[in-house]
């Protein structure tokens, strides 16, 4: 989003649209990390993150995109093999983490666009014994959105660790940590959060990390028991990004205001909002556009939608920032085919409602 142009245009599936009054936040003065103000500020961050992710647990707050979370969930896991479930690029990202950090890496692979099968899961994990199993919440790459809390379950049953990948729903989505029994998840800052890129936020249980202390190869940045002890001192064991910390602390003090409850059922209107568009626009301009991901799979942050032939990904974005907004093209191997809407953060189905009207006006003269 250019600074000529209002809140509300830039729809990109991350990183998404950053509020003024958060951004404004950013330009206060530096304070030293390891003194009383900032650990009032880490307290803070922890009460409303807490009620984010809907936990007791301690917040761990990194300052590194959430690929470093991804990284360290891997690299704190106890030892032994890897499954990892791919059925995009950001869930292939977790399988290429897995495989890099020297683990025994098994892949599900799951159709573009479909969310995992528990039942499929239970088959998989039952013929091998995983330390560990890799999956993505809401697939940016394609909208879709898997049954995290059914994954954890399959998971446990079998004594494998579910390592969650929730970056793009984590303040979107429903995820209630504690209450689902999960063994670690993370998002970033960038995405429903509605903060600028840098922050990787995660949970993790109490016997997650009872193993993680014995884990060996874990590293020093992203080692979790150190993350931990230190957010028990309300500190952070590496020097932070204090203005994305302000950055933060403000938004927590919005999404407070706004509720979660609210703020999910805001997501889903405008999820819902996007799926009944592109159903409508299809029969308005007799368009082949559909969905990518199935009913009961989508994700209520970010809905990828196939395009008619002779229309590409980038010729889409490219038309609709012509008209004033900014969406996104497909993603690896959805480029060419697939655009992507993402409907999270802080916009609002009046401003999405414009968003949309500009993918029609561009999908009409583009197939012209």
């Amino acid at each position: 989003m250019s600074s000529g142009q209002p809140f509300g245009t830039f729809f990109l599936p991350g990183p998404t649209e950053v509020h003024p009054t958060v951004l404004q936040a950013m330009t206060r003065p530096m304070i030293a990390h390891r003194g009383k103000d900032f650990e009032a500020l880490f307290a803070r961050l922890q009460r409303g993150m807490r009620d984010v992710f809907r936990t007791a647990r301690p917040i761990l707050i990194s300052s590194s995109s959430a690929t470093g979370l991804m990284e360290a969930s891997v690299r704190c896991a106890p030892a032994g093999p890897v499954l990892a479930v791919v059925n995009g690029a950001f869930s292939e990202r977790f399988a290429h983490i897995a495989r890099s950090c020297e683990r025994d890496t098994d892949v599900l692979e799951v159709p573009l666009g479909r969310a995992v099968d528990p039942d499929e899961l239970r088959r998989r994990v039952k013929q091998k014994r995983y330390a560990a199993v890799t999956l993505v919440h809401s697939e940016t790459s394609t909208g879709a959105l898997s049954d995290v809390r059914a994954a954890t379950r399959v998971c446990r049953d079998s004594g494998a660790l579910c390592l969650v990948d929730s970056v793009t729903g984590v303040a979107g989505v429903p995820l209630f940590f504690d209450e689902w029994e999960m063994d670690f998840a993370l998002t970033g800052s960038q995405k429903a959060l509605a903060l600028p890129p840098g922050l990787a936020l995660g949970v993790a249980s109490a016997e997650y990390m009872q193993t993680a202390g014995a884990a060996k190869g874990r590293g020093l940045y992203f080692d979790l028991v150190e993350f931990e002890s230190y957010a028990a001192k309300n500190q952070t064991p590496n020097t932070p990004v204090i203005p994305l910390f302000y950055a933060l602390d403000v938004q927590l003090e919005r999404i407070a205001a706004e509720g979660m409850e609210a703020r999910w059922a805001r997501h889903r209107a405008m999820a819902e909002q996007t799926w009944k568009w592109v159903d409508d626009a299809a029969r308005r301009t007799g368009l082949p556009l559909r969905v990518l991901s199935p009913d009961g799979e989508r994700s209520l942050t970010v809905s990828a939608v196939t395009l008619p032939p002779g229309v590409t990904g980038p010729q889409m974005a490219a038309a609709v920032r012509e008209r004033g907004f900014v969406i996104g093209s497909g993603y690896g191997k959805l480029r060419e085919t697939t655009f992507r809407i993402g409907h999270m953060g802080d916009h609002t189905p009046d401003r999405l409602a414009l968003c949309l009207d500009a993918c029609e006006e561009a999908l009409v003269a583009l197939t012209k």
